[in-house]
């Protein structure tokens, strides 16, 4: 009986064993010999670098007051690649259609069609439908927006679906995001201008990246690529190579499923910040400027200051103007069209590095010719008029009461701003002197300024005129209306306040905005000032005394045209002019809109500021232009002493075309006013020239906030619309409408730990 169990036990165990040993088998077959197959069916975890965008370096004046600076912002970004392939993931299980569209597109002149995936509707499906039950959804542009950036990035670059979220709304959506496909929350370095308008036209804006802008080889090796935003305009563009910052480095964990379920932390880069650039601009002396020509109701005007021994911009102030924070990071597009084309006093317009008719005030360049010429001793006869060809050419005081100024010399010809003998004097030098000291004042050709935006002006002579009418021929009288600044002459005031500084010091220098590149404490990049000319070379000191002295008593002299200049302990040096313009009004008439000048510097001795101010519809440049200079140039002096002009944000200010008898301040009281015409540059002898004021479209326009359209706004519940930018890629919405005080820097969002240490500026 015994024998009878144990063979049962035996057999039992047999058996087990046989079992385990099939089971260890077949384990060993499919995790050891088969591992590979099965390995290559299963989804795996992987990793994801994404790029993280460098932050701007900051703009800051000479004395380091910031002018531009960052803020943190959240954002959401949906790779809509992972919308795509989820949804298709879903559409197997479920074993239905994947959604598609039918779009059209051009091969070679042949309009055809093809179909491509509708990530309108997986996204309204998929991420859309459910940020709706949580109150997070927002309408958007799903044609020119969604669509458009599927085409062109795909998942390459996120698409930004909403943007300057509250700390809430942050929240919630860092909350729920890891649910949805694709779609992540994440911090961003945002353009602040904390003084609004101040230096708007200097500054410029941002915008970010399009398609051409982000090529191929950028974007490889990255699975997510958030681009940098880059200079639009104005020297943000300019010194986009050294503001531009350095990217960082996210590696994303990603589950079997594709999710995103953490960060590896081992593999992370900061991003850096780039350069800070300090500019040649005071902004005190910006702001005087500014506040001159607001308080002066100047609808359509500018102010230079350059520092005649360098010449250093250190205001450079233009009316009407706008505030660059509409830009940042979109501008709604009825706003667009307001600053081009509706608003005709073109408030994009940087009147300072526009040309103008520089009218009398062109007589010093033309007196400096004379010295060249060496007749800057002589005495030319004014009777009233003078005869070229078969054409009296008039001058001022003949038209105004039949006088004349008689026999003058070169200084009392600049006082009393006499055409005639600038006829004369003109023609006795020679164009081929006018054109000399031209060049050597940098007349006729661009700056070199910093700014994109500069007309070269016009400096003609007979090489100019054949290029431009080969069938006309150069003749006095072309000389004599060069010689008061009339006819072709065209000069920006940014030109003409460097001859003023040239002037004042016998030193020409090409005038610039670079100060210095800062990296933290240490300085990458200083500007050494640029000689164009030295006219000590060219004659001597006492020959420049006379167009000194000339413009010595423009300002202080009792025939002076510019009384309104004077400064009480301070001697003032200047030249006013008035040139005749005209300009369409709205029902395309023809009507006078001159424009008024006044070039001066002060101290006459030993120099501290150059200015130019152009005021346009005003009456005279003693009247209207000179006051301005006279409240720029005091003001400026007196920072010396303490003065502080109290430096805010300023709003924009918006042109008129009203026309300007004078400029008067109310705390100044009775201003002294010059007499009607005493300019003598109305030149009714020069061919009429009519205003062509105008904004060029810039060559890389600002992200352009498009309405939702129907499709992007049906199930949105937020009541938000979206902000979106131009096609390459959306922008983010909403504006900045508070900023820091002057001179400091916003802090991020407690959130934002990061960001708040790295916008932190360091002074």
């Amino acid at each position: 009986m015994v024998v009878k169990y144990r063979f049962r036990l035996h057999v039992f165990t047999l058996a087990m064993l046989c079992g385990f040993g099939v089971l260890v088998y077949r384990l060993w077959w499919l995790q050891i010999e088969h591992h590979k197959d099965f390995v290559n069916k299963v989804p795996e975890a992987k990793r994801e670098r994404a790029r993280i965008p460098g932050v701007r370096g900051e703009i800051k004046d000479r004395n380091g007051m910031v002018l531009a600076t960052n803020k943190a912002t959240f954002e959401v970004r949906v790779n809509l690649k992972e919308v795509l392939d989820e949804h298709v993931r879903q559409c197997r299980v479920k074993k239905v259609d994947v959604p598609m569209i039918k779009v059209e597109f051009r091969d070679r002149g042949i309009i055809r069609q093809k179909e491509e995936p509708d990530i309108v509707t997986m996204f309204k499906e998929l991420i859309e439908s459910r940020l709706a039950d949580l109150g997070l959804a927002a309408a958007f542009n799903a044609e020119q927006d969604l669509r458009v950036h599927f085409r062109s990035f795909g998942g390459v670059i996120p698409w930004v679906y909403r943007d300057n979220l509250s700390f809430s709304e942050f929240s919630r959506f860092a909350e729920h995001n890891l649910s949805l496909p694709g779609v992540t929350v994440a911090e961003r370095g945002s353009r602040v201008y904390p003084l609004g308008a101040l230096a708007c036209h200097i500054l410029g804006y941002v915008r970010l990246p399009d398609d051409q802008r982000v090529s191929a080889e950028e974007r490889k090796g990255w699975d997510y690529y958030v681009p940098d935003d880059y200079g639009g305009a104005g020297v943000e563009k300019s010194f986009d190579h050294y503001l531009r910052g350095r990217p960082g480095v996210r590696v994303m964990q990603k589950n079997e499923r594709g999710r995103i379920v953490g960060e590896v932390t081992s593999a992370y880069e900061p991003p850096r910040k780039g350069n800070d650039v300090f500019l040649t601009l005071d902004a005190r002396i910006q702001y005087i400027a500014e506040m001159a020509l607001r308080d002066g109701n100047i609808g359509r005007g500018s102010v230079v200051v350059v520092k005649p021994d360098s010449g250093e911009v250190l205001a450079m102030a233009s009316v009407p103007n706008f505030d660059p924070n509409r830009f940042i990071p979109s501008i709604k597009q009825e706003d667009w069209d307001a600053l081009t084309t509706k608003d005709k006093t073109w408030p994009l317009l940087n009147r300072a590095t526009r040309g103008f008719t520089p009218g009398s005030t062109y007589k010093v360049p033309i007196a400096l010719a004379g010295c060249l010429a060496h007749i800057q001793k002589q005495s030319f006869n004014c009777s009233g008029s003078v005869t070229y060809g078969t054409k009296a050419m008039q001058c001022w005081i003949q038209r105004q009461s039949g006088g004349s100024h008689g026999s003058l010399g070169l200084s009392d010809a600049l006082m009393r701003s006499c055409n005639c003998f600038f006829y004369q004097y003109g023609n006795s030098a020679g164009i081929d002197q006018i054109t000399r000291v031209g060049k050597m004042l940098g007349l006729g050709e661009k700056t070199g300024i910093e700014l994109d935006e500069e007309d070269a002006g016009i400096l003609p002579n007979p090489q100019w005129l054949r290029l431009r009418s080969p069938q006309e021929r150069w003749s006095a009288g072309y000389t004599a209306n060069t010689s008061i600044g009339q006819g072709m002459v065209l000069a920006s005031p940014l030109q003409m306040a460097s001859v003023a500084g040239t002037v004042a010091s016998g030193k020409s220098f090409k005038p610039h905005l670079l100060y210095q590149v800062m990296d933290g404490g240490e300085v990458v990049e200083g500007h050494k000032p640029v000689l164009r000319a030295d006219l000590g070379q060219h004659f001597p000191a006492s020959d420049l005394e006379l167009v000194r002295r000339g413009m010595w008593k423009v300002v202080n002299d009792a025939g002076g045209t510019a009384k309104a200049a004077r400064i009480p302990g301070v001697e003032v040096a200047g030249k006013t002019g008035t040139a005749q313009n005209w300009r369409r009004d709205d029902r395309n008439v023809r009507v006078e809109d001159n424009h008024t000048l006044f070039i001066s510097f002060a101290p006459y001795v030993n120099a501290k500021y150059a200015v130019c101010v152009i005021v346009q519809g005003g009456k005279s440049g003693g009247g209207c232009a000179a006051p301005v200079a006279r409240r720029v140039l005091e003001r400026s002096l007196a920072l010396e002493q303490g003065y502080n002009p109290g430096v805010v944000r300023l709003a924009e200010v918006a042109g008129n075309f009203n026309k300007i008898e004078a400029v008067t301040y109310p705390d100044e009281g009775t201003p002294v006013l010059a007499v009607a015409d005493e300019d003598g540059d109305t030149g009714g002898d020069a061919p009429e020239r009519e205003s062509t004021d105008s904004a060029a479209q810039p060559r890389n326009a600002p992200n352009i906030r498009r309405e939702a359209d129907r499709a992007g706004s049906s199930s949105a519940s937020s009541g938000r619309s979206s902000s979106r930018g131009a096609a390459a890629r959306p922008s983010r919405s909403g504006r900045e409408d508070t900023a820091a005080p002057a001179g400091q820097t916003e802090s991020a969002p407690k959130a934002g730990g990061f960001f708040r240490r790295l916008f932190r500026s360091p002074n």
